[in-house]
């Protein structure tokens, strides 16, 4: 079997002889230049499997060697060495086109799972599989819009580097689904994926959670314990709504993303890390470092490549596809039919806004098979705010009704009908002896019907 190669352009001889024997011992065959000239001269008469060049260069920087091998050999590898600490440069680096970057002094431990990973990615583009596997995006991103024919054309593109990607889109869009995708089809599909929702996580304890703690670091800590970014180990970790960060949680994390490297509570050495963030929000990131709440140089660490994921709204013509999707995946679920929607349903659809996008989609689809009779779901079953006209506007569109409050009960008319439900269906069960089929008959509704109420109203 041939020895996978390795370019290595830096002007440091010292450098060169460190990567060259740490890459050697890992079987690779390493060719060392220290110049843009020379680097340009090896990489027009061969080709390599992965490459890694310094930043500055007596002739010249790496940027101009990673843009001539995204033009010339756009599956090759390529990771930038910087100078500690050299943020700016790292993100510069991976915005055009590096699989990643190397921080000196090299750390060998990292720069062995570093090679690792991108000799993964350099062989899968090799054999063409990077782009489409069976089960990824063309099968689960649903819709032929040319807004989500975009997005799976670019979650294929960002699943073959490790740029930290800042996802943005409206609530219930599928950001943490985008993500996913980009995992899997990406050479760390192997490893964890590890999802962390940051607004979930109670301020005092944030810093145990995302570092990990040592035993008897406070009270309470029996044990050691590993944080996410440990869990992620190899793989990716996904913060979710990130904008909800304290900003104290957002110095640590600036710190363990540009460092590698985490220190658990209680803990002497920092503890070497190899993940690749991506991240989400439905806030407006920028808004919120304009107001100082936070910081802009996170912002730009973890926001390297931007990839928005459309509102429903924007791409109405998916509506059925996703429909029918959701639908079948239902019927799958519980064994019953797959629901049809009626032409009226199909309608009532189409003119909706869809203010809580694919998940509110697939919340009307469950509430509508639970009340429809059968299979067949028609406006009504839907449910959905009716349409009226906009005082003075433009002539129409959605709009949510104001609840209306009544002095019916202390919690207004929802909480009131939901009580007179609850009465009912309790009733009718005690005289049928709780005997599900006999209470929805007596209450005149569907078994799915009567199942899906007594699910919303707690009901045992």
């Amino acid at each position: 079997m041939t020895a996978q190669t390795v370019l290595v352009i830096d002007d440091e001889r010292d450098i060169r002889e460190l990567l060259t024997i740490t890459l050697g011992r890992m079987d690779l065959q390493v060719e060392a230049v220290g110049t843009v000239a020379d680097a340009r001269t090896a990489l027009s008469e061969r080709s390599y499997d992965l490459c890694f060049t310094d930043m500055r260069l007596p002739d010249g920087n790496g940027q101009e060697i990673i843009e001539l091998i995204a033009e010339t050999c756009p599956d090759m590898p390529v990771a930038m060495i910087t100078a500690y600490g050299n943020v700016d440069a790292a993100v510069n680096a991976l915005k055009a086109g590096a699989f990643d970057f190397v921080s000196k002094p090299v750390d060998i431990q990292m720069l062995r799972g570093l090679v690792r990973t991108a000799l993964r990615l350099a062989e899968e583009r090799h054999n063409d599989t990077a782009a489409a596997k069976p089960g990824d995006a063309s099968n689960r991103l649903i819709g032929d819009s040319a807004a989500m024919q975009q997005v799976r054309a670019t979650v294929a593109k960002l699943a073959r580097n490790q740029a930290p990607v800042y996802i943005a889109g409206e609530s219930g869009v599928g950001k943490e689904l985008v993500a996913r995708l980009i995992h899997e089809q990406g050479p760390r599909a192997g490893g964890p994926f590890v999802p962390v929702n940051c607004g979930a996580i109670p301020s005092e304890l944030m810093e145990s959670e995302f570092f990990g703690h040592r035993k008897g670091s406070f009270t309470g800590a029996a044990a050691d314990k590993e944080g996410l970014f440990q869990a992620a180990q190899g793989g990716t970790l996904f913060l979710d709504e990130v904008a909800e960060l304290p900003l104290h949680m957002q110095v640590k994390l600036l710190r363990a993303i540009q460092e590698k490297a985490v220190r658990p509570i209680g803990g002497r050495d920092e503890i070497p890390v190899d993940v690749r963030i991506l991240s989400a929000t439905h806030k407006n990131l920028a808004e919120l470092v304009e107001q100082g709440q936070f910081r802009q140089d996170l912002f730009y660490r973890i926001n390297v490549i931007e990839l928005r994921v459309p509102p429903l709204r924007e791409r109405r013509g998916d509506v059925p596809q996703l429909a029918k999707f959701i639908l079948d995946g239902l019927a799958a679920k519980s064994g019953d039919g797959a629901g049809v929607l009626s032409s009226g349903a199909q309608q009532a659809l189409a003119g909706y806004e869809f203010p809580g996008n694919v998940r509110e989609l697939e919340n009307i689809l469950e509430r509508a098979m639970a009340m429809c009779e059968g299979t067949n779901i028609d406006a009504a079953d839907l449910m959905l705010p009716q349409r009226s006209a906009h005082l003075g506007g433009d002539g129409g569109g959605i709009r949510h009704p104001e609840p209306v409050r009544e002095a019916t009960s202390d919690g207004g008319l929802d909480d009131y009908i939901t009580n007179l439900e609850r009465t009912a269906i309790v009733k009718a069960l005690e005289e049928s002896r709780y005997n599900k089929t006999a209470a929805a008959r007596k209450l005149g509704i569907t078994f799915r019907a009567l199942r899906y109420k007594l699910k919303k109203l707690g009901i045992d």
